[in-house]
């Protein structure tokens, strides 16, 4: 089974990608996902966020305050790397059972802040890169998901930069264009991989 990672920044497209995947019929293990569910009251790395973060970091019932986190994060370095410290283990841990549980030719992972260890840790075939201009990225974000540009820009510049993540990759899929545009350069790295019936 070819296990294949779908990284790229905040607003480049992943889940559009991600999307069309599963239209086709290929297994999507959503990194994003597994993140919401290890940190749910009860679960390991709730207790261990709140050991780092305080009762502040959560709402009256228990849980995890979203987007009080990424508030924080998204302007404060050292709070980003705190919450990736405590969460990353728990979270890699999930995908490798996820792939590992997995059937069929391929299966696929979107991990948006993939790194050269995840490659030999999840034992991972290819990898592509999602990517736009970040001033697109900064317009998407605004328009599709109701951002102030300050914030957009702050969760952009936490982010590695198209250049860095590009380096670490096997293939970079540009989307600048239309879903039509993207679905094409998928069908291209498919067929890439062998996955493809053209």
């Amino acid at each position: 089974m070819k296990r294949v990672v779908v990284a790229g920044g905040i607003g480049a497209g992943k889940s559009a990608v991600c999307e069309r995947l599963l239209a086709l019929g290929w297994p999507v293990i959503d990194a994003d996902v597994i993140a919401r569910r290890v940190v749910e009251k009860g679960q390991p790395a709730w207790t261990a966020l709140r050991d780092a973060f305080g009762a502040t970091a959560f709402v009256e019932d228990g849980n995890l305050d979203r987007e009080f986190i990424a508030d924080v994060v998204f302007h404060d370095a050292s709070a980003l790397k705190r919450l990736n410290h405590v969460t990353h283990g728990h979270i890699g841990a999930e995908i490798a059972r996820e792939l590992d549980a997995a059937n069929g030719p391929a299966v696929f992972a979107a991990i948006p802040l993939f790194r050269p260890e995840h490659r030999a840790n999840l034992s991972i075939e290819e990898v592509w890169s999602i990517q736009v201009d970040p001033e697109t990225a900064v317009q998407r974000l605004c328009t599709l998901r109701g951002y102030s540009e300050e914030d957009a820009r702050a969760r952009i510049a936490a982010q590695m930069s198209n250049d860095e993540r590009a380096k670490i990759v096997d293939r970079v899929i540009w989307n600048e264009g239309s879903l039509d545009d993207l679905y094409a350069q998928l069908d291209v790295a498919l067929k890439g991989l062998g996955l493809s019936d053209d």
